[in-house]
């Protein structure tokens, strides 16, 4: 700490002395050329002297041998070395260089380029000028930083310091923009709609709130865009999509943040059979655009995103994994006996659909290593899926699976208005026995619904974790910039360290 505060110091003083020399710091604005790999690919491999360029980047290696200084700069493209000579920049302007710049300050600099002995091509620099003083050090060895702690919270330094960091962020951007293609050439219409919302819905989740003083009124931040994205259905937009933050008020995990990304989408005149073509067709896409093939890492395995994938129901899937035949235990006291003649635990839940969907998770998941629809859920846990016609117990409805992540979730849309609303009054009693998810009663939405909406397909999936499996990552925190984390105190701030 004391170390960190003396470098500060030493920093601030050089600062005052290029003031003193009636250098500005931090000038307004900069001249610049080339980017770094612009300059490097500038350079004719022919020729012995390549074009006169000026470049710009951060300080992030010096060696001063005596008379003449070889630095590398580096900006968003790359790095590019760059040659200061005393006998060609003058003492002063030398001088000035070698004693009040650091690593980790911005700087521009001018000149021919030129390749050296050892082959790397260089700027001979014939000016410079400073265009940042730091004032804080990089961490100590900041190639390759590692303290998680640090990477998190100063997401800049690990910036900086990781490359593997950069590339994650990079395929995020990428993937967003190859999403957004696929649909807008498929004829979805973009759309935005609101994050404050009178009631939550879309979801089983609990939700942040928040209170609008001019309007005298609670609101919620979302937990899912789906119940207005239905009402641009009922309005006649056929085809609608929205990328867009939601939050959850539930725990922190690997794969769970209280602010995250994700799109939801709705197809009139569709199916669930029709959104999991479109999955399949879409990840597959995605692949072949951003990672240049079907088949990607992830965790140690090889994931093989080429369509078809496999469907399974979840009866089959948990009577594979467990043995337990839960079509045979429809109530649960049943079903928790059955899963107990099976060595499983299940802990109590507030209904049958919930059961289901916890043996689920404890026994099917950590085993869904490839693509796979799994299909037909509980209506207890889907009160916005339309049901099975020959199993109303069942609803139409999916999620898939990569490398045992659940990454989306999809519904044939329910457009019965009658239907709706019993199953928002069943939610209803499922909250006065104390499930803290049940979904909330949206008259609204209902009044929409009851003015007609066509059969849809409705689809909804995690940028974040989407992310993760792309770019081969097993924490959600990692994919995000600026994760959720505890608070410090501000003495502790006052006294950060770049350990």
């Amino acid at each position: 700490m004391t170390d960190t505060h003396d470098r500060r110091e030493q920093r601030i003083e050089k600062l005052n002395q290029l003031r003193e020399l009636a250098v500005d710091p931090y000038p307004p604005r900069v001249e610049r050329t080339h980017t770094a790999a612009e300059a490097l690919a500038a350079f004719d491999p022919e020729q012995e002297q390549g074009p006169h360029v000026q470049v710009g980047g951060r300080v992030v290696a010096v060696r001063v041998m005596g008379r003449t200084t070889f630095a590398h700069i580096a900006d968003d493209s790359g790095r590019l070395q760059i040659y200061l000579r005393k006998n060609e920049l003058g003492e002063e302007s030398y001088d000035r260089f070698v004693k009040l710049i650091d690593i980790g300050d911005f700087i521009s600099a001018e000149g021919a380029l030129f390749r050296t002995r050892t082959g790397e091509i260089t700027v001979q620099v014939q000016g410079w000028e400073v265009l940042a003083k730091t004032l804080r050090p990089l961490p100590e060895k900041w190639h390759g930083l590692r303290d998680v702690e640090t990477r998190y919270r100063q997401r800049y330094l690990d910036l900086i310091a990781n490359e593997d960091t950069r590339r994650v962020f990079q395929i995020r951007s990428r993937l967003i923009s190859a999403i957004r293609r696929f649909l807008d050439e498929r004829g979805f219409l973009e759309v935005e709609t609101p994050v404050l919302q009178p009631i939550y819905g879309g979801a089983a989740a609990r939700p942040f709130t928040t209170y609008h003083n001019a309007l005298d009124q609670t609101f919620y931040l979302r937990i899912a865009d789906e119940l207005y994205l239905k009402r641009l259905i009922v309005g006649g937009f056929d085809r609608v999509y929205e990328i867009g933050h939601n939050f959850r008020n539930e725990g922190i995990s690997t794969q769970h943040n209280p602010e995250f990304t994700t799109i939801e989408l709705y197809q009139a005149y569709a199916d669930y059979e029709d959104m999991m073509r479109l999955v399949e067709t879409l990840y597959a896409e995605l692949a072949r655009q951003v990672m240049g093939q079907e088949t990607i890492p992830f965790q140690g395995q090889e994931i093989d995103l080429t369509p078809p994938w496999r469907r399974v129901t979840m009866h089959d899937a948990i009577l594979e994994t467990s043995g337990v035949d839960i079509e045979e235990h429809r109530d649960q006291e049943s079903l928790q006996a059955a899963a107990r003649a099976q060595g499983i635990d299940l802990p109590r839940q507030p209904n049958w659909g919930k059961l289901v969907e916890k043996l689920f998770e404890m026994t099917v998941e950590p085993s869904l290593i490839q693509p796979t629809f799994v299909i037909d859920y509980p209506i207890e846990i889907s009160p916005l899926a339309k049901k099975k016609p020959d199993a109303p117990h069942l609803v139409e409805r999916f999620e898939f699976f990569i490398g045992t992540l659940e990454c989306g979730n999809a519904f044939t849309e329910l457009n019965d208005p009658l239907d709706q609303r019993e199953r928002f009054v069943e939610q209803s009693r499922y909250a006065a026995q104390g499930d803290a998810e049940a979904h909330p009663l949206d008259e609204d939405f209902l009044i929409a619904l009851e003015h007609g909406m066509p059969p849809t397909g409705g689809l909804g999936f995690g940028i974040d974790r989407t992310v993760m499996l792309f770019a081969d990552q097993a924490s959600i925190r990692e994919v995000i910039l600026f994760p959720a984390l505890r608070q410090r105190s501000e003495a502790s701030l006052l006294t950060e360290s770049n350990v």
